[in-house]
């Protein structure tokens, strides 16, 4: 059982604020069970307590960081730290700050989890509480689209696209964000702007506290900064960052697959409001929620980074998020696909009645038993292609939301050659079915 946690010692951090300039002292201190996540403005007579909650956002004040407020005082640029709160799995924590913003340190989370880290966790006698959900939650504003569907764990998708010619489009999937893969992969990412915003940046106030130390400052065909990039995509990985943090205003920790496309804060936070109508609060005594995806007695589910090892079909062109396979019945698998409202191909498929290609539902079947073979130890560096396709029947339509059941068996197998059938489902419904033709060829030399 998950327990409620706070840090165990009182630790710190100091330095300028990022967008105000602002120097600050925040000091973490241990918070009682059930106390949540509070900022403390001690340099206030009042000493104002602030909620890092949604309903205590300030509106409108969201452009480049998270901003709580309360009873007109204010902390701007929290969204690192509740980062770190989060993928450190801390419940109750008093935050006191003598300024209105935290330091931006190195420009990413790194050193808040760090420093968090040094203060120990300290386990309290009652259960971890999470969101869970039972069906999809679609967020669309503006440019912005996030989804969240139900799982067992936190998984994150997330896309970006800026008409720019260094960064254009970034892509990363994050099949279980825990502590390890947060520290290694996501918190030192450093936030970043472009070198033709600055200027307007700080005549309207803000990255009055930037500099090259604390942010990737991008040009026309690279960065201005003398470190090079901690990460080839090293932006999606901040804005992942960012997201954390806005998502732990829930209040609760989340367990839920987020596809986001094109975040940011003030979407974020409204996300975060529309998901906390449908969530629903879960004790970890609890049953746990289920993501469709149960394996039975000698059944495997492999992970989305597993079949991703396995087949060689990436973004945009990958159709499948997990598989189950049974070596007991190695002539049969299940694929299953969450059909996101980010797909790209429901922007032209068709605007304003939005359906998934029948074409795409059949590549997903194929790609279900590429998966099937190739995990096969012998058919380990193979891959496989369409031969023919026969008896399609498109029964009814996939929409967003939907969650795609892929089953695919066996009709003849020839070793090198075969033929499968498949069937996709969706709440138990069929809705595509077809046969088709495979060869399997040798990866690297592409022979038989």
């Amino acid at each position: 059982m998950a327990k409620q946690t706070t840090i165990a010692k009182e630790v710190f951090v100091e330095g300028i604020g990022l967008h105000t300039g602002n120097k600050s002292k925040v000091v973490f201190k241990p918070a009682p069970v059930n106390y949540g996540i509070k900022f403390i403005r001690v340099d206030l007579p009042e000493k104002t307590e602030i909620g890092a909650l949604w309903s205590d956002t300030a509106a409108g004040m969201a452009v480049r960081g998270s901003v709580i407020e309360k009873n007109g005082a204010r902390v701007h640029t929290i969204e690192h730290i509740m980062s770190a709160c989060f993928a450190l799995g801390i419940d109750n924590l008093i935050i006191e700050i003598d300024n209105n913003e935290p330091p931006i340190l190195d420009g990413s989370a790194k050193i808040f989890a760090q420093t968090l880290e040094n203060g120990g966790i300290k386990e309290f006698d009652a259960p971890k509480e999470y969101y869970v959900l039972k069906e999809p939650i679609h967020f669309e504003s503006g440019k912005t689209k996030i989804s969240a569907y139900p799982s067992d764990k936190f998984e994150i998708e997330c896309f970006i696209s800026f008409d720019h010619p260094y960064i254009k489009e970034q892509k990363l999937c994050i099949a279980n964000v825990d502590k390890d893969t947060y520290l290694t992969g996501l918190a030192p990412a450093k936030t970043f702007c472009f070198d033709y915003e600055i200027e307007y940046l700080q005549k309207s106030g803000l990255a009055l506290g930037g500099n090259l130390n604390n942010a990737i400052v991008v040009s026309l065909d690279g960065i201005h900064n003398e470190e090079p990039l901690r990460y080839p995509d090293e932006f999606v990985r901040h804005k992942i960052l960012d997201l954390i943090g806005d998502l732990y205003l829930a209040g609760k920790p989340i367990k839920a697959r987020i596809v986001a496309d094109k975040p940011g804060h003030q979407n974020n936070i409204g996300f975060v409001k529309e998901f906390i109508k449908k969530a629903i609060i879960q004790k970890d005594t609890e049953a746990k929620m289920t993501d469709a995806v149960q394996p039975a007695a000698g059944e495997r589910i492999l992970s989305h980074e597993e079949v991703l090892s396995i087949i060689p079909h990436r973004y945009p062109f990958i159709m499948i998020d997990k598989v189950k396979i049974n070596p007991a019945e190695p002539s049969k698998a299940t694929g299953y696909k969450c059909v996101s409202g980010n797909e790209g191909f429901f922007q032209g498929h068709f605007p304003g009645a939005p359906i998934m290609p029948g074409v795409l539902i059949v590549e997903a079947m194929a790609q279900t038993s590429c998966v099937m073979f190739l995990s096969r130890p012998e058919l380990k560096n193979s891959i496989a292609y369409f031969m023919s396709i026969d008896n399609v029947k498109f029964r009814r339509p996939v929409k967003p939301g939907d969650y795609l059941e892929l089953k695919v068996e066996v009709l003849k197998d020839g070793g090198k050659r075969g033929k499968m059938k498949g069937q996709a489902f969706v709440d138990g419904k069929l809705t595509t079915e077809a046969e088709f033709m495979f060869i399997i060829v040798d990866r690297e030399e592409g022979t038989l």
